[in-house]
Order: structure tokens, then C-alpha cells, then sequence
């Protein structure tokens, strides 16, 4: 079975397994299962393996240092790395090589990862669905008869992941595009803060929102996953990591007491039954830990929040990638087109209004919450639905683009399987720079939870 960041970490140091194996598992998971699944844009076998047998040495030798040591994982394709092509899910990029790395892939690589390969995203990751009309759609790994959106942008890593032929990867979040694919595929999915990790390298949206995150099977993984990113993967960070049964002492603090809001009546309309039926489970799961819950309605709706962070998305998009959707000759995805060509009719005044809006939209959603910890979302309205039929004039990011427009930091947690077999997820929201919190409330509902099937789709036996 194909074990996950954390088991991997142990593994590596116990001598069960090695980094050749885990690699050599990667990629024969990935022969047997992309087939049906179509996650990877491209992979990396053979300098994985080299790379593999380097992290080997490190093990024997003892040189061998930091929690993030041999483990591979997966960059969504909107990540530049030198020497290989970044298409951005866009078929006239499919000639371009990078000539620099991304910060995100180098601390990655610093950190001891293995690059395996890319996963496939929406095109220049405008798009919530996870579809792409000429770079291939991923499939959900929880329903292959029935094809159903895998979320986006970050669809390949959401896919890839969930699929277990990679124990993590990165995604990048606008307005959801980690969270997204995290709940839909049932797996954990963390936006960070604003310019808490370098967007450097990445190709833009919007620079205003773009954040890069991991997508991991659980908390375990994406919090080791994130101490990488931000650089603290040294000796010390693993031995607090064992001493701590997974993640540091921070997040491993029990949540009694912390105080948290949660949907009113007015933004639960207009949400799926079944989804509502597990989010009210999960508030229930928080409460026996001993959360202080209250329901508690924002000041503005969050639809009309989601929509300021699409006018912010739009222009910012038009302005890296317009020329090119304004091509006819363009063979770009025709939704994506749409979506960017809209940023035709947005004036400056538009934009300048938008981005001061948002200023004083912070303060007042900030002061709404002020006595409580963190606020509780569904990550989506919906479950995962039929690629077929899908309305792309339609976006599942009513509960996540408010979170990247006020600036916070979130989560996806898988919350229980709907009674059709697929995944709903919790959201948590934190005001800026408390990842910690973050996972540390996702981490108690995980366990309070209890395990989840995997996918039909899993390839981990």
C-alpha cells in the first residue's frame, strides 16, 4: 500500500522502506492507474529514480536530515521548473522551458523532496471545475463509471493524490483552487496566507491572491508538507515531529475552548442536503472536542464576496494573459477565454474600486468574528457532480474565494462519504498567518472523525 508523508518520513528512518522504493511505487501506480485517471501533464521517472538513490545514500550514511528527506511528490504545472516545460494547462506553452525554478520547487528539492513529475490544471488555473478542453480533463478518483469534476484549478494534483500515486503535491488557490480538488477528491487540502511562501516561479492569475499550498491524504501530511515550504524541515523539526505523533507541539494542542463561527440560516440556503447533513456532523465532532460554536452569518453574504474576489481575478488575469485569449487564432480553452475576455468591460476605476473595497470588506468581516478563533464553512455547496452537463458559467467557490479576498488562511477536510459514495469536506478559515491553528482544529476533527474509505478509484493496494 502506498503509505503517506509521514509513514514514508518513519519508514525512510527505521529502514523499512527507502526512497528508491517509494519513487519505484510512485511510478508503477502511476503505469497502472493514469491511464483512467489522466492526472500527470508529464513525469519525471528517470531523474526521480537518480534523485531516489541519492536520498538512499543520505539514509545509510546518516547525513539524512529534516522530515521532507526522500519523499516524492508532484508540482501542479503552473510551476516553473528549469529545464521543463510549464504549460499552465494551456496548449500554446507546450513548447516553453522554463529557464529558472520556482521558489516553491526549490524548497521543496532543498528539503530533500523528489520531483516526480507534473499534474495537470485548469488553463492558467482560471477555473474551479478542474476541466481543460485541450490538455485533458482529470477524472475524480471516487466515481470512474460516472466521471464527476475532480474541483480546480489544481485538478491533476487533487486527482493524482487522491488517487495514490503520489503522497503529496502543490497546488496554487486564487479562490479555492487547492481546497477545491481537496474536497472533491476527499483529501486535505491548505491555503496559506498571502506571501507567507513565494509565488516566485509561478505562472500568474492574480498576484494580488495567488497562493501556493500542499495537498496531502492528511493533516499529518500537509503540515510536514508545509514546514517544508516554509523552511523549518531541519533535524530538530523531525524530532519535535516524532515527540509529537505527527505534527508539531502547536498543532497537537487540544481545541477546548476555542470559540467558532459557523454558517447562519441565510448562508445555508442553496446548499446541497447531504452536504449540509455531514457539515452539521462535523460542528457536532468540533463541539464534543469541547469548540465553542456559534452560528453567525457575515455581514456580507458570502456570494457577494465571492464575486469582489472575481472582479480582482479578472482584471489581474486580463492583464498577464488577455492578449492571448483575445487571439481567435488562440487554442485556449473557450470557457477560460470567456472568463478572461470579461476583464474587457472592467475599467480602471472598476479595479481600483475593487481592491479598496476589499480593504475595508477585511475589516468589517474581521471585526464580525472578533471573539472567535476561526470560522466553519462546507468547503463546497455541492457534492462532486457529472462531467457531463457540467455549467461552466457556474463556479463551487461560494464558500472558498471569500477566503483568499479576505486573507485568510483555510483548510479542506474530507468530512463523512455522502450516501452516494462521494466526499464532502470541512473548510476551517483563520485570520492571516495562523496556519498553526489551522491545522491544529483540523487536525482534532480528523481524529475525532475517524478514518474514511478510500476512493473506487485508489491505487494504494
Amino acid at each position: 500500500m502506498l503509505s503517506g508523508v509521514t509513514e514514508l518520513a518513519e519508514a525512510f528512518r527505521n529502514g523499512s522502506s527507502s526512497p528508491s522504493k517509494a519513487v519505484e511505487q510512485c511510478l508503477a501506480k502511476i503505469a497502472e492507474v493514469d491511464s483512467s485517471i489522466k492526472a500527470w501533464q508529464s513525469v519525471f521517472a528517470e531523474e526521480a529514480l537518480a534523485a531516489a538513490k541519492i536520498a538512499d545514500q543520505a539514509f545509510k550514511s546518516g547525513e539524512a536530515q529534516g522530515p521532507f528527506v526522500g519523499i516524492p511528490f508532484a508540482l501542479k504545472d503552473i510551476v516553473e521548473v528549469e529545464g521543463k516545460i510549464a504549460t499552465a494547462g494551456c496548449a500554446e506553452r507546450q513548447n516553453i522551458v522554463s529557464d529558472r525554478s520556482a521558489d516553491v520547487a526549490k524548497l521543496l528539492l532543498q528539503a530533500g523532496g523528489i520531483l516526480v513529475g507534473k499534474t495537470k490544471t485548469v488553463e492558467f488555473a482560471f477555473g474551479g471545475w478542474g476541466t481543460n478542453q485541450h490538455m485533458g480533463t482529470p477524472l475524480n478518483p471516487w466515481d470512474l463509471q460516472n466521471p464527476r469534476t475532480p474541483g480546480g484549478s489544481s485538478s491533476g494534483s487533487g486527482a493524482a493524490v487522491s488517487s495514490g500515486m503520489i503522497p503529496c503535491a502543490i497546488g496554487t488557490d486564487t479562490g479555492g483552487s487547492v481546497r477545491l480538488p481537496a474536497a472533491f477528491c476527499g483529501i486535505v487540502g491548505l491555503k496559506t496566507t498571502k506571501d507567507l511562501i513565494s509565488t516566485d516561479g509561478i505562472v500568474p492569475l492574480s498576484h494580488t491572491l495567488d497562493t501556493p499550498g500542499p495537498l496531502a491524504r492528511s493533516v499529518n501530511d500537509a503540515a510536514l508538507m508545509f514546514l517544508a515550504l516554509t523552511g523549518a524541515s531541519g533535524p530538530q523539526d523531525y524530532e519535535n515531529w516524532l515527540n509529537k505523533n505527527g505534527i508539531w507541539s502547536e498543532v497537537t494542542a487540544s481545541i477546548a475552548e476555542l470559540r467558532m463561527c459557523s454558517l447562519g440560516e441565510r448562508e445555508r440556503e442553496g446548499v446541497d442536503a447531504e452536504v449540509l447533513e455531514s457539515y452539521d456532523e462535523s460542528i457536532e465532532d468540533l463541539r464534543r472536542l469541547g469548540a465553542k460554536i456559534t452560528p453567525l452569518d457575515p455581514p456580507k453574504p458570502f456570494e457577494e464576496l465571492k464575486e469582489a474576489n472575481g472582479i480582482i481575478t479578472t482584471a489581474e488575469g486580463y492583464f498577464y494573459h488577455g492578449d492571448l485569449m483575445a487571439n481567435p487564432d488562440s487554442q485556449v480553452d473557450e470557457h477560460v477565454r470567456q472568463r478572461f475576455l470579461a476583464g474587457v468591460n472592467l475599467t480602471a476605476k472598476d479595479y481600483i474600486s475593487a481592491i479598496q473595497k476589499r480593504v475595508e470588506d477585511q475589516k468589517e468581516f474581521f471585526t464580525s468574528i472578533a471573539n472567535a478563533d476561526a470560522y466553519l464553512t462546507p468547503t463546497t455547496p455541492m457534492l462532486p457532480l457529472p462531467l457531463d452537463g457540467l455549467n461552466e458559467n457556474e463556479t463551487p467557490a461560494r464558500f472558498t474565494r471569500p477566503g483568499n479576498y479576505l486573507n485568510m488562511c483555510g483548510i479542506s477536510v474530507p468530512g463523512k462519504v455522502s450516501k452516494t459514495n462521494l466526499p464532502t469536506a470541512l473548510q476551517i478559515l483563520c485570520r492571516p498567518n495562523e496556519e498553526a491553528l489551522t491545522l491544529r482544529i483540523a487536525a482534532a476533527y480528523e481524529t475525532q472523525r475517524g478514518a474514511l474509505a478510500d476512493p473506487p478509484g485508489f491505487a494504494g493496494t
